[in-house]
């Protein structure tokens, strides 16, 4: 089944683009054919992959969803060279944040004029990587993508964060059609879990709510007991190491313009990435 996802959060700097660059890259890596859609107007997606002059090109994703262009969005899409395809962000695109509020359909643009023209013909996947702040480009990508996944770091305003994209996204689309939250996922953790410390606080928290819980995916998931064994001394085992953990190669294949998986091969975060592409291949977590 073909499938489109936004990575999404009201807050920045939580992952959201090095988690659409390689869940693009590990669907690619599994047969699929991806587009990759930068809908961020920081283009962190888009100069991460390398395409930054694309950024400041002349046309743009905005007269695609704007009509401003006889423009279809093939003629902007990019072949990265790591298996996906991009159709990248652009500096002007936050005008396209308020032109949107002014036409027809606003919130409809880029379901109508990207996403159904190209999803299950030209791509079997397309993953939409999301601003931080609400919108219309938000509102654009939830109702084209009707499915999402949230990325989480283990800071300050983590689950404030996810508290605030619940009430002020992911609520009110409901009113309006069906919108599935496939992952939670906890991104950058660096701490042993058995410290009262950011890691610790964040993923105890997460599976301290059931309904986030049944979201993580298995390599984040952690039976709410264990945190009682680790603290009464009676956990004998080696400690697990929850989510994506933070990894010199994931950082330096950034800086790199390239996914991991083209920048270190071996780096063991890969795993993770492969499972969340595997989430969103079956639309839900499997525990």
């Amino acid at each position: 089944m073909s499938r489109a996802v936004s990575v999404c959060l009201l807050k920045g700097g939580i992952g959201k683009s090095t988690t659409s660059i390689n869940l693009a890259r590990e669907l690619a890596h599994r047969d699929n054919d991806v587009l990759l859609i930068d809908l961020d107007p920081n283009g962190h997606t888009t100069t991460g992959l390398g395409f930054g002059e694309e950024f400041y090109s002349e046309a743009h994703l905005g007269d695609v969803l704007l009509d401003d262009a006889e423009l279809e969005p093939t003629d902007l899409i990019l072949e990265t060279g790591f298996e996906i395809d991009v159709l990248p962000s652009n500096d002007r695109i936050e005008q396209v944040e308020s032109d949107l509020g002014g036409v027809m359909m606003g919130s409809a643009r880029l379901k109508q004029r990207v996403v159904d023209p190209l999803l299950g013909d030209d791509y079997d996947y397309i993953i939409v990587d999301c601003p931080a702040a609400r919108g219309k480009l938000n509102d654009n990508a939830l109702y084209a993508t009707q499915n999402m996944i949230l990325p989480m770091r283990p800071e300050s305003g983590a689950l404030s964060g996810l508290e605030k994209t619940v009430k002020r996204l992911i609520q009110p689309a409901r009113e309006h059609f069906n919108l599935e939250i496939l992952a939670v996922v906890p991104t950058d953790l660096r701490d042993r879990i058995d410290h009262d410390r950011p890691t610790r606080r964040l993923i105890e928290a997460l599976i301290s709510k059931p309904n986030i819980a049944s979201k993580l995916p298995n390599f984040a998931y952690i039976e709410p007991e264990f945190f009682d064994a680790i603290d009464d001394g009676t956990w004998d085992e080696d400690l697990p190491k929850p989510g994506i953990r933070h990894r010199s190669a994931i950082d330096a294949s950034i800086r790199e313009h390239m996914p991991v998986r083209d920048y270190a091969e071996a780096c063991d975060q890969l795993a993770c990435y492969d499972e969340l592409a595997k989430i969103v291949e079956i639309g839900e977590v499997e525990r």
